[in-house]
């Protein structure tokens, strides 16, 4: 009886209940299209995360270089001795590995503390290299001063005496030999590196490379001078799988090209990092993992404690140091979406609670009648909350339907977004030079998306159901105050 009165009365006023269900679709649509965005905002950020920090890295610790550190590189000449005129041409060539500019290195013993903090699942460490490889040629023309020799003396007769001359020779053989300036023409080829502890790549830089062709770095590669070069530089440099690159004055044999938001060219093991940079027993950056999310905070107090000096990082202030366009979508989406949401959905459950209570005017008549004949207030009021119910759930379905293309025309033809990390460390030297304080900025590019995962689904049904509550609350609550007399004063 319920059910057939229910689809009887909807026939009946299809065209005002499709009005209230387009009501609450237009706001459960919004609210679905801007919750879609807001998430997709989110992994954006977490991408951008994941490519500065790692997968599943919820702490960095790094230390600022010293003084002296970062310093400029010199390179000798050795030479020929020189015995003969003409151009002499000397070849010099050297390769060496650093630390890169502004980083200041942690010993692996400070690591080995931090791992066995309470709170901590896991922590690895990492070194950050710049090989520079400079070679070239000087050229230098010589040329021989000529040899001088000068002769004096006397000689004469007086009186029947003679006297004898004297003289002198002076001079040097062979002659002297004196240089031109100097002409070279050299190359400095700079790229970038990082000793990675293959003993746990699901934290730290690796964790977030993918393989391209080859094979990836294993922990049987620890102590091998084996590489895996990111596919961007392999492209621009013609590198691939088999190829032998000489790093630091090493050859090591490329064994994989992948793919990564990663600014370094090549990937090695931290143990050949450390040989080739003569850094044994040290590292750049420490990764942590947090054996839960709520203990982030305290295990990273506890790191700066054990780590004195150094600097330790979370997730959570990594974030805040994005910006870009990225950084505008997201405080647009956190903002101005969420409250214009709010603002339609309650424009929307009011105008469906109107048009309800409007209804329940209108049938007057027909509620005072069903009361005359014996249904209870309740009844009434259950049967106009069935109405409104599933007339919710219709706007839910259609709000679901405006939701899908809102996302979908946020994936289509939402622009690429910008962001842009930056982080600086702290001058030793008043204005800068050696050892100065150094900024390291990477731009990333990344793709606005918008999924709708099952979490907004069941908002949007939530929404729907909630929506057709309050208005057949209140259709419901007048509908039970008529007085049978009332309606039935109203029959002609």
């Amino acid at each position: 009886m319920f059910f057939t009165y229910l689809g009887r009365e909807l026939r009946r006023r299809s065209r005002q209940a499709l009005v209230i269900a387009l009501g609450l679709a237009l706001g459960i649509g919004l609210t679905i299209a801007v919750s879609a965005a807001s998430a997709g905002v989110k992994a954006a950020q977490a991408d951008v995360l994941k490519s500065l920090y790692g997968v599943g890295t919820d702490i960095t610790v790094t230390q600022t270089a010293t003084r002296g550190s970062g310093g400029a590189q010199s390179f000798g000449i050795t030479g020929q001795s020189q015995s003969s005129t003409g151009t002499k041409t000397t070849t010099t060539s050297q390769d060496t590995a650093r630390v890169s500019n502004g980083s200041g290195t942690i010993a692996t013993t400070t690591l080995t503390k931090i791992e066995s903090l309470s709170g901590v699942s896991g922590a690895v460490g990492s070194l950050s290299l710049t090989d520079n490889n400079i070679s070239g040629k000087l050229t230098q023309t010589f040329t021989q001063k000529p040899s001088t020799t000068s002769t004096t003396g006397t000689s004469g007769a007086t009186g029947g005496s003679k006297t004898g001359g004297t003289g002198s020779t002076s001079g040097s053989s062979g002659g002297s030999f004196s240089a031109g300036p100097p002409s070279g023409n050299f190359s400095i080829n700079q790229t970038t590196m990082e000793g990675v502890d293959l003993s746990n790549m699901t934290i730290g830089p690796m964790s977030s490379v993918t393989l391209k062709s080859g094979r990836e770095l294993t922990s049987s590669d620890s102590s091998s001078a084996v590489a895996v070069v990111n596919s961007s530089y392999a492209t621009q440099n013609s590198i691939k799988v088999g190829s032998t690159e000489t790093l630091g004055g090493t050859k090591f044999t490329i064994v994989g090209i992948v793919t990564t938001s990663e600014s370094e060219d090549y990937f090695i093991p931290l143990a050949e990092a450390q040989k080739i940079s003569s850094e044994t027993g040290k590292v750049t950056t420490v990764y942590v993992k947090a054996a839960s999310s709520t203990e982030i905070s305290a295990v990273a107090s506890e790191i700066s404690k054990t780590a004195s000096g150094s600097t330790v990082s979370t997730s959570a202030d990594l974030a805040s140091s994005v910006s870009g366009s990225l950084s505008s979508t997201a405080s647009l989406a956190n903002n101005l979406g969420k409250w214009l949401s709010i603002g339609v959905l309650l424009a929307a459950f009011l105008v469906a609670a109107l048009f309800t209570m409007s209804a329940v005017g209108r049938r007057t008549r027909e509620f005072g009648t069903l009361k005359a004949i014996g249904w209870t207030s309740r009844r009434v009021v259950r049967q106009v909350l069935g109405e409104s119910i599933v007339t919710g759930l219709i706007g839910g379905v259609l709000g679901i339907g405006i939701g899908y293309a809102g996302a979908y025309a946020v994936d289509k033809f939402a622009p690429a977004l910008t962001a842009s990390a930056s982080t600086s460390s702290a001058s030793n030297t008043a204005g800068g030079g050696p050892g100065g304080g150094s900024s390291a900025a990477s731009d990333i590019t990344v793709h606005l998306t918008a999924p709708v995962d099952l979490g907004i689904l069941a908002l949007a049904v939530g929404l729907a159901i909630l929506g057709g509550l309050i208005a057949g609350g209140l259709g419901g609550w007048r509908a039970s105050s008529l007085r049978p007399a009332d309606a039935l004063s109203k029959v002609a």
